[in-house]
């Protein structure tokens, strides 16, 4: 049999980085990178994606469509770590744990779009509680995260580490005219009927990302409670090996969430917080922005497919 062949194009990127290390020394394949002096030549990129089973794009939108458009080998096969992809036909999303058949559309897929990172926190907490009918498609959905500073990327990384970024506040809210790239996908992939409003925030720390989601019982069908969000949530990631539901015991004694908990992994951990006299609870989710919000989901994904 022949050792399969995968091309990481942008490997130097946050994300490819994160990939190669991840792969470094395993069996079973060979991974394939362009020297530095390549890395921008189209041609060249263009035939290590045509030489490859599975081609991986690190890379921003444009160069990722760019990327796609090389090419002509009809057995190559994606994952696409850009957005570019994400909303857009034809691409399987990737994110394993949302459905029970969906680890079996990208094991067999040709096209795997990878999530976003803050997509998949939202994505985790909502869509089994709008399939299970606990929270109306119309509900108006409010997302705000935190994620550390390497989520804006290689350069983001290297202002702060290298002390370039002084005259940056450490900590900032952004996203303020509700137009950030992820919206669109968290809203199809959720499965909700309205754009949901998300704020999304940098905290002064390295990696790892808190999302929370509030919750107004008062808006919800006749009967849901917390303990009726917390029990769909855990009966749909049951047997999960990535997502973790907190149980409810253990959330009513916590005081804080630590969005550098799960850093280094590719887990997921969802939480319930539920007030019963004020008729509200807070659905929340940590995860590593590096690991389950990028490189480890593509891993991840690129597993299934190899074994698919």
């Amino acid at each position: 049999m022949t050792t399969p062949t995968v091309f990481i194009d942008g490997d130097q990127g946050t994300t490819g980085l994160q990939i190669h290390d991840r792969l470094r020394g395993r069996a079973g394949i060979r991974v394939l990178t362009l020297p530095a002096a390549d890395r921008k030549d189209a041609r060249r990129r263009a035939e290590a994606i045509n030489a490859s089973d599975i081609a991986i794009l690190c890379l921003p939108d444009a160069a990722a469509r760019e990327s796609v458009g090389f090419i002509q080998n009809p057995a190559v096969r994606v994952i696409d770590a850009s957005s570019a992809h994400r909303t857009q036909a034809g691409w399987v999303y990737g994110f394993p744990e949302m459905a029970s058949d969906q680890p079996q559309r990208i094991a067999q897929a040709k096209r795997v779009t990878n999530p976003g990172c803050y997509p998949t926190g939202a994505i985790a907490l909502l869509r089994p509680l709008l399939q299970a009918g606990l929270l109306p498609r119309d509900y108006p959905v409010a997302i705000h995260a935190i994620s550390g500073y390497s989520g804006g990327g290689r350069a983001a990384i290297d202002a702060h580490e290298s002390g370039a970024a002084s005259g940056v506040a450490p900590s900032q809210v952004y996203g303020l005219a509700l137009e950030h790239k992820h919206t669109p996908e968290i809203e199809l992939h959720a499965g909700l009927g309205n754009r949901p409003i998300f704020v999304p925030a940098y905290g002064a720390y390295r990696q790892g990302i808190v999302l929370t989601v509030p919750v107004e019982l008062r808006l919800l069908p006749a009967g849901v409670d917390g303990q009726r969000l917390h029990a769909c949530l855990q009966n749909h990631y049951a047997g999960s090996r990535h997502v973790e539901v907190t149980p409810l015991e253990q959330a009513q004694a916590m005081t804080h969430l630590d969005p550098q908990a799960l850093n280094g992994t590719n887990d997921i951990r969802l939480g319930v917080f539920a007030n019963a006299s004020h008729g509200q609870v807070l659905l929340s989710a940590v995860f590593d922005n590096l690991g389950k919000g990028a490189s480890g989901a593509a891993v991840q994904n690129l597993d299934l497919m190899l074994a698919g």
